[in-house]
């Protein structure tokens, strides 16, 4: 399980409000040169700038809200930055500030602020409702929540992009400043390389981690894709569910998320939870995560409190891989599924260049001061969604086709 729970109390870390650190880190490119080096992102482009430019020059409180694909994205958003002459604030979870000193300081020079995505944090929204009603600088939130590894699918928002951004145009209003406005980005990633020669290798090393040591020289690459997935959710039927599963891949893996969570549920919440994943493991989280930090804990009780966020963890990983979406194969679709078995695997993916970014800005989206709609859906986050996913569609088209055929070895 990745390093994504910290088990020590919350504590809120600021952002860097200064404008030299930003500005010799954009002069001497060092975005650039981190986003190669551990990221592959050799080149980028910004579309449509000139709508985020016509905000700037209203002086909205402008809030950027991308999808979330890839760890590169809060990086790879600095192109923007360079191009508009405006430095950036963003979220970041509080996890990424406890992986080194080093990482911490550099997130927030570059205007990184922590949020707690385990409970309630008040100094974090305070911080980011000033940054809207100031509007010094664009805001960043990612509202899908967590990194997924789908380019090409947007995932559920969630609604602290709405509470957000209806605060802060309340308080602009109040003090005759105008208004706030949410820039939809869509970020699309290219591989510009040989695709072949780069995830070979990573194919046969998670076939021989799977014990399958033998070439699979009568299957196409992306069967021997698939094997290993369903290789990779057998084992884990095994382990949960005492055997392999048969039938529907679909079914197989909402089983055994069932299987996960609704025990979870009942045990932490009381009742099995009808929400979907992403806001249901939120919940989840919330209340297991605080307990691993109350008072002298009993070992065995935090253990216990281990095993169930590995599960939750576990259940994330399975929903991670969505139907279909290989049917219709591009090499992006391509890379992207089989980094995401390394990662489950191993903890982390390798790098491989070099990727092309597209960073495309949508049109404006005024945010209301008023509260939305009692039992409907925000109509903020209708308009967010349809933007975003309409980009991504478009965005889709430019994935070169995938060509799948056996490879050697």
């Amino acid at each position: 399980m990745q390093e994504i729970i910290v088990e020590k109390p919350y504590e809120f870390v600021p952002p860097h409000r200064g404008d030299w650190v930003p500005y010799f880190i954009k002069k001497l490119r060092l975005a650039d040169l981190y986003l190669n080096y551990f990221e592959g992102v050799t080149s980028s482009e910004v579309r449509h700038l000139e709508r985020l430019q016509e905000s700037l020059s209203a002086n909205h409180g402008i809030l950027l809200a991308p999808n979330h694909c890839r760890y590169a994205d809060p990086l790879a958003l600095s192109p923007i930055a360079v191009q508009t002459g405006r430095y950036l604030y963003s979220m970041a979870s509080w996890h990424l500030f406890n992986q080194g000193r080093l990482q911490a300081f550099a997130i927030r020079m570059v205007g990184g602020f922590s949020m707690n995505r385990e409970g309630v944090d008040r100094a974090s929204l305070e911080t980011a409702q000033e940054i809207l009603t100031q509007a010094k600088r664009p805001l960043v939130v990612f509202p899908e929540g967590t990194v997924f590894h789908t380019n090409d699918r947007l995932q559920p928002l969630l609604d602290g992009v709405s509470f957000l951004t209806r605060s802060a145009a309340r308080r602009r209003e109040k003090l005759g400043l105008g208004k706030v406005v949410i820039h939809p980005v869509a970020i699309k990633y290219l591989y510009r390389g040989d695709l072949i020669a780069t995830i070979m290798p990573v194919i046969k090393s998670l076939e021989e981690r799977l014990t399958w040591h033998e070439p699979c020289s009568e299957l196409t690459i992306l069967e021997r894709i698939h094997r290993i997935g369903e290789g990779l959710l057998s084992l884990k039927e095994v382990q949960f569910l005492g055997r392999a599963q048969t039938g529907n891949l679909a079914e197989r893996k909402q089983i055994l998320i069932q299987r996960l969570l609704d025990p979870l549920d009942e045990a932490v919440m009381g009742s099995i939870q009808q929400e979907s994943l992403v806001p249901r493991i939120k919940q989840l989280r919330s209340r297991l995560v605080p307990k691993l930090t109350e008072g002298q804990l009993p070992p065995a009780e935090k253990q216990k409190i281990w095993k169930q966020l590995s599960e939750i963890y576990v259940a994330q990983q399975i929903e991670a891989y969505p139907e279909g979406y290989l049917d219709e194969p591009t090499e992006t679709r391509v890379l992207e599924t089989v980094e995401r078995l390394d990662e489950d695997v191993h903890d982390h993916a390798r790098t491989h260049r070099p990727l092309h970014c597209i960073l495309e800005v949508g049109e404006a989206i005024e945010v209301e001061p008023t509260k939305p709609p009692k039992g409907q859906r925000d109509p903020i986050m209708q308009q967010l969604e349809s933007s975003l996913s309409g980009m991504l569609h478009r965005l889709a088209a430019e994935s070169k086709p995938f060509e799948d055929r056996i490879a050697p070895g």
